[in-house]
């Protein structure tokens, strides 16, 4: 290294001197550190001092006068110094250039931002001392973008910052020292120059180098610098690579969507799906693996940029815990990173066979249907040893979990394509059963519909059979009922009739008063007795008349029950002779009705009237009580006749509705009263009617009527 390259550093601070030393040595600085302004001074004035980094602190005064004296210090030439503030201000900034500084900046700085300085300043010098009216490094250092600044005539950079270093993967003496068309498509550069001169404001897209030999998709703003006697360029470097692909990533993924979704056989598919990847990372070699259904054995699938006698080595090999990286992953249902596959144990068993084709880096990702079920796999190969970065790892797992959409797809297809087949084996047969069936269920409807012709004749014959049997049980009832009275009464009037021709007789041969007044007696006892008969045979015949309900004769309209339960209880119960039973009416209030009252009153009167003649007719326990309740349910209404006599034993209460079943008989009952009440609560009221008893507790009579009758 010459003497004379020494980069002096004057600072009290905690600036890394030992990192700018190491930074500085690539491009043949040394790096001397002093921690004083006079210190700084003595080895300045010895010489080989080619620039100066001096902290403001140690720069004198406001003036900053140390820093003119340093630029002097060495008799044969002027010495560049740049100034670091820890507390910068646009003050110092102005008192900085008035003092002579050839830069200005701010700490803590990068290492490699601050040798971004001093190659700026060193290499300024280098092109006859050259200078711009801004700090034009200051500006580039700050950017976020990579900046280079071209010099038109030799067409090689003349400044750059750190990030177009980074973006090109080049340090910044190489890039300095070359044209910068060497690094792109000078096509592309040259355009861009042209329409920037031609006065058009747009972005160019431009395709450089990387020094690993990868393509950097840019967008390019250029700028032309008026200096005098300089033709300058200004280039702004924005990467969109990583978009770029991105996008295409984006659009291959719907592609592959849209093709499983129509179907499309599963090999174009992978197919597809490898060169979408390749696309993504330059110098990759895709492979998909499918696993056998035994669970076992793996077969490529899709290997289009792999020589095929590879792709034949790996068909039907078994997967395991040292077989590649693909059998492996496999195996292991999990990633497998192969970066150097000459010196991995896993690829160890294989190297003779695969070292003709090149291959030396291998990442495989196995294909999940679920977290148990393997499906195969996907692997990115490579011709140099290489580790995946984060990118590339994310790559394979889309690559992986694509394959996994379209395998398990195809497989369901397949399946389906099956179960089809079969199902369609299944529905001929099913149908030809099916028909023999029909024929069959043909004629047996033919017979059925015979037998059921003579099941509805038979039918009518039985109904016409029991109307018959129940209105000659009814006539029967009737003639029963009233061959007592007409029966009293005919006999009575043949007795009667005798005696009057016998007192025929003796008032032609002479009467005695005596005997007409025996007679008169005899006839009077005989009337009275033919009128109760008649009076009870005209009961009789009206209680049948009530057997058949009509409502031509009933009225309806609308009525509040509580009102009508007291206008016809309260002169019933007054006739009553004493004792008599205590009346309780628990009735909602307001509970109306849209019915037909008259047949209500007279159902309510014959229940009344069955517990007085029935429940008391022995002694009770209690005071003798008839409740009468009544409630509203949805839109029906319960209305409910309770007594606490005798009630009714169980072999009696199944028959209390039927015509002519009393248990009263001879004691002037007719056993007409419930079945009455029956006919009008199920026929004009259009309701229903229960009873429970329990014998020695009482007996409670239930209506269930609808608050508005149909019509």
């Amino acid at each position: 290294m010459e003497p004379n390259k020494t980069v002096l550093v004057a600072t009290g601070a905690s600036l890394d001197v030992a990192a700018l030393e190491l930074a500085l040595a690539r491009h043949d600085y040394r790096v001397e550190s002093v921690t004083s302004g006079q210190h700084a001074l003595e080895v300045a004035s010895a010489g080989g001092v080619v620039l100066v980094l001096l902290d403001t602190a140690l720069a004198g005064g406001a003036a900053l006068e140390l820093t003119g004296r340093l630029t002097q210090a060495d008799a044969n030439r002027r010495i560049p110094v740049l100034l670091m503030s820890h507390r910068p201000s646009n003050d110092e900034k102005e008192r900085a250039a008035r003092a002579g500084a050839d830069g200005y900046f701010t700490l803590p700085l990068a290492t490699t931002s601050v040798v971004d300085h001093v190659l700026f300043a060193l290499q300024g010098q280098r092109i006859g001392g050259f200078d711009l009216e801004v700090n034009y490094h200051m500006m580039a250092a700050a950017s976020p973008d990579a900046v280079v600044l071209i010099d038109m005539d030799s067409g090689r950079p003349v400044d750059l910052n750190h990030r177009a270093e980074q973006l090109l993967g080049r340090s910044a003496l190489e890039l300095l020292t070359a044209p910068f068309s060497a690094f792109c498509d000078p096509l592309e550069m040259n355009a861009m120059m042209q329409s920037v001169l031609a006065g058009e404001l747009r972005v160019h897209r431009i395709t450089f180098r990387h020094s690993s030999g990868r393509a950097v998709e840019c967008n390019a703003r250029g700028v032309r610098i008026a200096k005098p006697g300089r033709r300058l360029f200004h280039i702004r470097l924005v990467d969109v690579t990583g978009t770029q692909r991105a996008d295409e990533l984006r659009i291959g993924q719907e592609q592959l969507l849209e093709m499983m979704a129509r179907g499309v056989p599963l090999q174009d598919t992978l197919h597809k799906l490898v060169q979408l990847v390749e696309s993504q990372s330059p110098g990759v070699l895709c492979s998909v693996m499918l696993l056998d259904e035994d669970g076992v054995h793996m077969r490529c699938a899709c290997c289009p940029s792999l020589p095929a006698s590879y792709a034949a080595l790996l068909e039907g090999m078994a997967i395991g815990p040292g077989v590649g990286s693909c059998g492996t992953a496999m195996h292991r249902r999990e990633a497998v990173v192969v970066s150097d596959i000459e010196h991995d144990p896993l690829w160890a068993p294989y190297l003779d066979l695969i070292r003709d084709y090149g291959l030396r880096a291998c990442w495989s990702m196995p294909i999940m249907q679920d977290e148990n079920t393997v499906l195969g796999s996907f692997a990115m190969y490579y011709r140099t040893v290489r580790h995946p970065d984060a990118e590339e790892q994310r790559l394979i797992g889309v690559a992986s979990h694509l394959a996994s959409i379209a395998i398990e797809r195809a497989r369901r297809e397949a399946e389906l394509a099956r179960h089809r087949s079969h199902l369609e084996e299944l529905v001929e047969a099913r149908t030809t059963e099916l028909t023999r069936a029909k024929q069959h269920a043909e004629l047996t409807s033919e017979e059925l519909q015979a037998a059921l012709e003579n099941l509805s004749m038979t039918q009518d014959e039985l109904v016409r059979r029991d109307k018959l049997a129940a209105l000659g049980s009814l006539v029967a009832g009737v003639a029963h009922e009233l061959n007592t009275p007409i029966g009293n009464s005919l006999i009575t009037a043949s007795t009667l009739a005798d005696l009057t021709a016998a007192l025929s007789s003796q008032v032609d041969a002479g009467i005695r008063r005596s005997e007409l007044d025996a007679y008169l007696e005899r006839a009077r006892e005989a009337g009275d007795i033919i009128q109760r008969n008649l009076q009870r045979a005209a009961n009789l015949v009206g209680s049948f008349k009530q057997i058949a309900v009509e409502t031509t004769d009933a009225q309806r309209r609308h009525f509040f029950l509580d009102q009508l339960l007291q206008e016809m209880l309260a002169p019933l119960w007054a006739s009553l002779p004493q004792p008599r039973p205590h009346l309780v009416l628990d009735v909602v209030p307001g509970l109306q009705l849209d019915s037909y009252p008259i047949p209500l009153a007279q159902a309510i009167g014959h229940l009344v009237d069955n517990c007085i003649v029935h429940a008391f007719g022995a002694p009770a326990s209690g005071e003798p009580t008839v409740t009468i309740t009544g409630s509203a349910e949805g839109c029906d209404v319960l209305l409910s006749v309770a007594d606490n006599g005798v009630g009714i034993a169980p072999d009696h209460l199944h028959r209390v509705f039927d015509p002519f079943y009393t248990t009263r008989l001879g004691a002037g009952q007719s056993g007409l009263g419930l079945y009455i009440t029956h006919n009008i609560v199920t026929g004009v009221l259009a309701g229903h009617i229960d009873v429970a008893s329990t014998p020695g507790q009482g007996t409670t009579f239930t209506m269930r009527l609808p608050a508005t009758a149909p019509l």
